[in-house]
């Protein structure tokens, strides 16, 4: 039997701490007792410890679902960093020969990464139910609910896959979830009886802002000299890759920071480039489409700046908590613009086929090898699991429904003269905890030096990850 304190000794022995972080040992003792576990732990709060320590202790195989090849690569990288070396990621950009040996060899792994993409499969699935899994986790569990419908349909099998295992012991985990995507969860995993650890979603020391701006313009010069008196590092995220590459050279141009682009045009060597650089302070500002940000382990992230208006609430807080994760004073600030929603309001429709997109491809025999429409494999992947069109369009009328009263939340959050806080705890069904002193521009106006969060800089930060040549002589002990 597993206790307490065999995790707590692990905990020490392999990480090097006393003492967990509110919800990991919950879930875990959740997990050691045979439950499966939907666990809703902030951004920064150590989720990923809990299926690795799992792992540790039982000796079993943890698989894990994660929704970005970039993301897996990451987690890939940490573990072994930490001297884990049982580890592997199954994904699309792996050479054949390299996926097949590592299907061959699953058995010496002790941690597999893999997407929902990849779980369909057959010969990974065929491996797999050879195999025993201790545990099956779905990481950024709220994918299942809110990328699932319209943008990644393989997250709504992942029920069905899970019992195909053999039904192993399930751990479902997420930074947001309000109650009605926590059912939602519960319910697509075939787990209606789940157990569920809720931890606070509020991120007490990220001051939350919203600015109002008469037009471009001013939006653009409010940018530049936000990022100008902020201390860095900081995100500025966008809707528009366009934009973000356009900002991104304004920033350059009139700050003394150093800024980049990183959005899904650019291609994988680049987006890891920027990444390790903004980890090593190389780069102070990253203005980034959504692409950015799952998975960066970043802890003194002192400013997310949002320049156009997020789809939804879920989407704002996922982003906004990748600020303060050391637990210092940070702050969020959302430039709206009126007319904003017009942006939002499209970008939230444009994945959703019409009934018109809905019947053509239902009178298809087979889906045209020539359409690479997004839409067009939306509603073929609907049509293969046996669903009629009268049923794929009731689907989207609902979905189209729901992210239309999603982004209505949102506008409702930037208007309110109400508590900014207490109006992202109510969204998310959770009681409104302390204020903090300096909570939101509502509550307790102030300044960016009241907060401590004007820059010092003068020039380029340079400080963090020391470059290679530096390295090697510290290594060979040469002289500099």
């Amino acid at each position: 039997m597993i206790t307490e304190a065999t995790f707590y000794q692990q905990l020490n022995e392999q990480y090097g701490f006393d003492s967990f972080r509110p919800g990991q040992l919950e879930t875990l003792t959740a997990l050691a007792a045979g439950q499966h576990v939907l666990s809703i732990m902030p951004t920064g709060a150590g989720k990923s410890l809990i299926y690795e320590l799992y792992g540790r202790v039982t000796q079993q195989l943890v698989v894990v679902v994660s929704p970005l090849i970039a993301l897996m690569q990451d987690q890939v990288a940490t573990m072994n960093y930490h001297g884990e070396k049982r580890v592997t990621a199954l994904t699309s950009m792996m050479p054949y020969s390299e996926k097949v040996w590592t299907l061959a060899h699953l058995d010496n792994y002790r941690y597999l990464f893999v997407s929902p993409e990849m779980l369909t499969q057959e010969k990974v699935m065929a491996r797999l139910s050879q195999l025993k899994i201790g545990l099956f986790v779905v990481d950024e569990a709220h994918c299942i609910s809110t990328w699932g419908p319209d943008f990644r349909p393989e997250y709504l099998l992942l029920g069905r896959t899970r019992e195909q295992l053999g039904a192993p012991l399930t751990l479902m985990l997420t930074a947001t979830a309000t109650p009605r995507v926590r059912e939602d969860i519960k319910r697509r995993m075939r787990l209606p009886a789940a157990s569920e650890i809720t931890q606070p979603i509020d991120r007490p020391n990220i001051y939350l802002q919203v600015e109002t701006v008469a037009d471009t313009s001013e939006k653009q010069q409010r940018l530049v000299a936000l990022v100008s008196q902020l201390a860095k590092p900081g995100v500025v995220y966008f809707s528009s890759k366009k934009l973000a590459n356009e900002m991104a050279t304004l920033i350059n141009d009139q700050t003394a920071c150093r800024a980049a682009a990183y959005h899904a045009d650019l291609a994988d060597e680049s987006r890891f480039k920027i990444q390790q650089q903004f980890m090593a302070n190389q780069i102070q500002v990253v203005c980034a489409t959504s692409a950015f940000g799952m998975g960066i382990d970043k802890n003194d992230v002192r400013f997310v700046i949002h320049y156009h208006l997020p789809v939804d609430i879920e989407n704002y807080w996922q982003e906004v908590g990748r600020a303060g994760r050391d637990g210092q004073q940070a702050i969020a600030v959302l430039l709206y613009q009126p007319g904003d929603e017009q942006i939002a309001d499209f970008l939230s429709q444009v994945g959703i086929p019409s009934d018109d997109e809905i019947h053509f491809y239902f009178q298809q025999a087979k889906l045209p090898e020539y359409d690479t429409d997004p839409k067009a494999n939306l509603v073929w992947f609907y049509k293969q699991h046996g669903m009629t069109e009268a049923q794929v369009r009731e689907l989207f009328t609902k979905r189209l429904a729901q992210r239309n009263g999603a982004l209505q939340q949102m506008v409702r959050y930037v208007r309110t003269d109400n508590c900014k806080r207490r109006f992202i705890t109510g969204y998310f069904g959770q009681a409104h905890m302390t204020q903090p002193e300096a909570c939101c521009v509502s509550d307790t106006p102030t300044t960016i030096a009241d907060l401590g969060l004007e820059t010092t800089e003068q020039s380029p930060v340079r400080s963090g990850l020391p470059d290679w040549q530096t390295v090697l002589n510290q290594l060979f002990l040469r002289e500099k």
